[in-house]
């Protein structure tokens, strides 16, 4: 199940669980949007895979697969990455496309 991380990595924007902004890669590491298309470039800086809209966890309980019975995850990350060490990432995968990285 995924944490639904409250926050960009990146510049501690808050991203709550509604966000549209709110972008995600594969082991969850959490960036909002203008983060991934003008710093990134889709591009993770922690495993090099690329983001996706991140999902919302549903606030009706009907199913009661829910907000209230599986809270939104508190774990704030924020850090700054190594831009020397990014810098080769990117160049190495930000012309391919992140299914095929």
């Amino acid at each position: 199940m995924l944490e639904i991380r409250p926050t960009c990595e990146n510049c501690n924007k808050i991203l709550p669980n509604d966000s549209d902004e709110a972008m995600i890669c594969s082991f969850e590491c959490t960036f909002c949007k203008d983060c991934v298309d003008t710093i990134l470039h889709n591009v993770c800086p922690n495993c090099g895979g690329g983001f996706e809209k991140r999902p919302t966890r549903p606030a009706n309980c009907l199913t009661t697969n829910c907000v209230e019975h599986y809270p939104l995850g508190i774990r704030v990350i924020h850090k700054t990455f190594d831009q020397d060490k990014f810098q080769k990432i990117l160049e190495t995968f930000k012309d391919i496309d992140p299914r095929k990285r």
